[in-house]
């Protein structure tokens, strides 16, 4: 069960709508999949829902899950799916969308029997593209005060809920009063159900008064007719005995008595606090707050004591969290709202800085007001009385706001009651913009950082781009909180995949900063940092890093070089400037960073270790895999201590000590730790979480990389499947995992295989990601690739001439990562296209920019090096390459040692090469030697060894023959 599901109402009838509902739902006549309940507030659609959902699950054979949604926003709606798919298929909660996404396909294809009830839909139009799927094992029901026609489409039936007919209401005062140990004439009790027509809300409130004051239903009429009239001399234009006036009335009687009970003078203002929150799920602790009682101390009702009672405390008294409770609970008995009926316990050690009370510790309970309540609360208050309780309820969620979102319900329920909130201050003229006054409320900014932080982004960039149009109406362009939500839309608009668009705000709003604030303001700082990081993310590393490098001076002139926001600063910088391709300066910069650090925060403190991590990154990348996997090893040891081994930094460590560890030449190695690490995030995580597919896929790697081509390919196999089932066709890593299974088919002997599998991958690419996106371009290349292998090298040749066509390589880019990686493909495709002097031609011009940007002694240098010399030697000079082959390897002896996979293949690329330039007796004796080798470091039955074996006995042969 998923949802907290609402308390049944005492004394619930039995009705015709329930009857309709269970037969539908259950296949009486025609089956009907979704049932949209529809009626006016307070006529118990919630309760009928409810009661349905209960009797369903209760029944061991109705349903195998059931997810009750307060259905009254979109974000609602994603983040009770979200939850619901972390529950019954290990959704990944980092992005609520795709998880509520599985979900719903879950639903479709889970072949369980299960039930959805959307409650209290707010608008249709939150439910597009999220309606639970019409199957046979599933039911929908809604419930709604709206009556669009998009509610009725899709096979859904409405059913109008209506208030109670004269019988009904008759008998459920008669037993509500009898729960009580009352009788009442039949009479009486018509009469007041005419009086209040018949609406079961108001019926529950009356008879809960008539209980609690221990009076008769005629003396209740008595002062309900009273009251009514008073109303109705205040607003003369109704109709004094409308029904209207009978209900407020109601309300008012049962709201007074309610503040006559102990603790006195505190129901009134607590149901005008409720008044503004999420009707369905307020959390306890939002009206247990420091802001709640002092908001309670200053507004208590007055009332004067009874004949033998202490007076009431004045208005400023403190007031105490179980001085609340009982005022809640006073509330609860007049049927005004449903409330827990005790405190949560205070969090020990956690008091404020004052010393003085513990925040109370959510423990899932909430409060719970009807809407029909709420707004006739907050109709009678006006001018400051409103815009304070509006501030006030603010003020209390901002208060029960935890700075770190653990909880995913509290959060939600939060953000309801945020929305609730400002739709409420937003409902008429007279109280439009009491949020904005005299400045913005900071929780419409917690709202929507809330909102992005649980991976709602594109909510999140809605939410700002209208605060931020909101702020600049009602404060100006240059109010500090107009500058403020610029920055939230920007850096969301960044998260949202607009990295240029970010950039573009940040860079906008730095300049009215710079003139608002001046250069030195801590928000002015901030931006620059943010602007620096999203011009990263724009493909422009070198500009980050330029840009960080001169925030990192002022940053020391005006914070200190231990602060905080300067060390971030500094791990920035050294991080642009390895993606900007020197790798070895950002090695050192975190080395520098590291230093300071263990000063600073010690040794222990999540930055350090994280600039640790950074450092063995930009270690391995820089060429030296070695060292950057027994640097990883002995942060694993430190996580191991301080984290546990359980823990998902310590888990990322060992995939990463695992990756450099076949980078440094031991893939069998790399493929048996990440067997180790998969058995322990299966046991952790589940098998279904994103890092576990994530793992797979590095252990199929690895396992083709240690030899064993074929099982790689089984392993991306199953892979597929569950990643097909879990996220879809058209999600990246399903997309990434279909060309790892083509790659290594084809390593596996299926050129032709592997040659189809990338032309159907390529169609769904360019459907999904479009002609430009360079995974796009990549997989075109290895269809090229494999196309020759199988045989036509014309394809490949038609596939190489559209990608020259496509104009892929920008001289203005030629020197970036990315572009040089290409640049060194399409070499390679030249090659085998059939122009071997062409691609030399390509790597000699790639090396010079590859020696310029990464250094000689980066792995891709030298790998680009064995490239040159190859296709020299296929353009016809045999003792060039034999000699740029003999040049390579003393390099790679020196950076990657003789056991190095890399140094191993050099040495039989060169004693190939010397045998093809006339020296097959050389070639034969550096072939023997090397075999000696891989029998040590690979052993006999590697296919490297094997290879090794036949060109030894063909040279061995052509030496002895004479033959050149």
């Amino acid at each position: 069960m998923v949802g907290l599901i609402p308390p049944r109402a005492g004394a619930f009838q039995d009705r015709a709508e329930r009857s309709r509902l269970r037969a539908a739902a259950a296949g009486a006549g025609t089956v009907v999949l979704c049932q949209v309940l529809t009626g006016m507030g307070g006529v118990g659609k919630t309760q009928l829902a409810a009661d349905y959902a209960k009797e369903t699950w209760a029944d061991g054979t109705g349903v195998d899950l059931l997810v009750w949604v307060t259905a009254s926003s979109r974000t609602a709606v994603v983040s009770e799916f979200a939850q619901a798919g972390a529950q019954v298929c290990n959704a990944d909660l980092s992005d609520p969308l795709r998880a509520a996404h599985a979900f719903l396909t879950w639903l479709q294809t889970g072949r369980r029997r299960w039930l959805v009830v959307l409650d209290d839909v707010a608008d249709p139009a939150d439910l597009t593209g999220l309606w639970p799927p019409a199957v046979s094992e599933g039911r929908t029901v809604v419930t709604t005060r709206r009556r669009d026609a998009a509610l009725a489409g899709g096979g859904r039936r409405m059913v109008d809920v209506g208030v109670f007919t004269p019988a009904q209401a008759g008998d459920y005062l008669a037993s509500v009063l009898a729960i009580g140990g009352r009788v009442e004439p039949a009479g009486g009790l018509a009469g007041l159900a005419e009086d209040l027509g018949c609406l079961p809300l108001a019926l529950s409130q009356a008879a809960a008064y008539v209980l609690d004051a221990g009076i008769s239903v005629g003396e209740y009429r008595e002062l309900l007719g009273r009251r009514a009239r008073s109303l109705a001399e205040i607003s003369p234009d109704v109709p004094p005995d409308d029904q209207a006036h009978s209900m407020a009335a109601a309300w008012e009687l049962s709201v007074d008595y309610a503040d006559r009970l102990r603790p006195r003078g505190l129901a009134c203002p607590m149901l005008e606090l409720a008044a503004f929150l999420a009707p369905n799920a307020t959390p306890l602790t939002v009206l247990l707050s420091q802001p709640a009682l002092d908001y309670l101390a200053a507004h208590r009702t007055p009332s004067p004591p009874g004949p033998n009672a202490a007076p009431a405390p004045g208005p400023g008294e403190p007031v105490t969290p179980q001085d609340a409770t009982g005022a809640l609970r006073a509330l609860h008995r007049l049927s005004l709202l449903s409330a827990p009926d005790r405190a949560p316990a205070p969090v020990e050690g956690d008091a404020d800085a004052s010393g003085g009370r513990s925040e109370a510790a959510w423990d899932g309970r909430v409060v719970r007001v009807h809407q029909v309540v709420q707004r006739a609360t907050r109709d009678t208050l006006h001018g400051d009385r409103y815009r304070n309780t509006a501030w006030a309820a603010a003020d209390a969620l901002l208060a029960a706001w935890p700075e770190v979102e653990r909880d995913i319900e509290l959060a939600q329920a939060l953000r309801a009651c945020t929305t609730a909130l400002v739709t409420s201050t937003e409902e008429g003229a007279d109280h439009a913009g009491w949020l904005y006054q005299p400045d913005a409320h900071p929780i419409l900014y917690r709202l929507g950082s809330s909102l992005g932080e649980s991976g709602q982004v594109e909510a999140a960039t809605h939410h700002f781009h209208q605060l931020s149009q909101t702020t600049m109406h009602r404060l100006g362009p240059d109010h500090t909180y107009t500058l403020a939500a610029r920055g939230h839309l920007a850096k969301w608009q960044g998260h949202g995949g607009d990295a240029a668009g970010a950039a573009a705000a940040f860079a906008a709003l730095l300049d009215d900063q710079l003139r608002v604030l001046g250069p030195d303001h801590l928000h002015t700082l901030a931006t620059r940092n943010s602007l620096a990081t999203w011009r990263g993310q724009g493909k422009d590393a070198a500009g980050a890093a330029a840009a960080f490098a001169e925030l990192l001076d002022d940053q020391l002139r005006v914070l200190g070089p231990d602060h905080p926001h300067t060390l971030a600063t500094r791990s920035n910088l050294a991080n642009w400037q390895g993606e900007a391709g020197d790798a070895a300066a950002a090695a050192a910069a975190f080395a520098a960073l590291l230093d300071d650090q263990l000063r600073v925060l010690g040794p222990d403190h999540p930055d350090t270790l994280a600039t640790r991590s950074n450092l063995a990154t930009w270690q391995g990348r820089g060429g030296d895999a070695a060292g950057a996997a027994a640097a990883f090893a002995a942060l694993l040891d430190d996580q191991l201590r301080v984290l546990g081994p359980d823990h998902p930094h310590t888990l990322t460590t060992r995939a990463n000590r695992a990756h450099w560890q076949g980078s440094a030449g031991d893939a069998a190695g790399a493929a048996a730790a990440f067997t180790e690490l998969l058995d322990d995030q299966l046991r952790v995580l589940g098998p279904d979480h994103p890092h576990t597919l994530a793992r797979r896929n590095h252990l199929a790697n690895w396992r083709g990389s240690a030899g064993d081509a074929a099982g790689a390919a089984a392993a991306f196999t199953e892979l597929l499947d569950d990643q097909l089932r879990m996220v879809g066709p058209d999600h990246p890593d399903t997309l990434a995992t279909r060309s790892n299974l083509a790659n290594w088919q084809g390593e596996a002997g299926d050129a032709a295989g592997a040659a189809a599998a990338f032309a159907a991958l390529l169609d769904d690419q360019l459907r999904v990601l479009g002609p430009d996106h360079p995974d796009s371009l990549t997989w075109r290349l290895n269809l090229a690739y494999w196309r020759g292998k199988a045989g036509d090298t014309v394809g490949q040749t038609e596939i190489y001439s559209e990608l020259i066509n496509a104009q892929i390589l920008d001289a203005d880019h030629a020197s970036h990562p990315d572009t040089l990686a290409t640049r060194r493909r399409l070499a390679v495709w030249r090659g085998e296209a059939g122009d071997p002097a062409g691609a030399a031609a390509m790597f000699a011009e790639l090396l010079d920019d590859l020696v310029g940007v990464l250094g000689p002694d980066h792995p891709d240098t030298l790998t680009a090096r064995g490239s040159s010399a190859h296709w020299r030697g296929e353009a016809g000079d045999p003792a060039g390459a034999a000699a740029m082959f003999a040049a390579l390897l003393d390099d790679q002896l020196r950076v990657l040692g003789p056991d190095h996979p890399d140094t191993l293949i050099t040495r039989n690329n060169l004693a190939h090469w010397r045998g093809e330039a006339g020296d097959p007796a050389g070639a034969a004796a550096a072939f023997a030697a090397l075999l000696d080798d891989q029998l040590r470091v690979l052993g006999p039955d590697h296919p490297y060894t094997l290879t090794t074996r036949n060109s030894l006995a063909r040279w061995s042969e052509q030496a002895a023959t004479g033959e050149a």
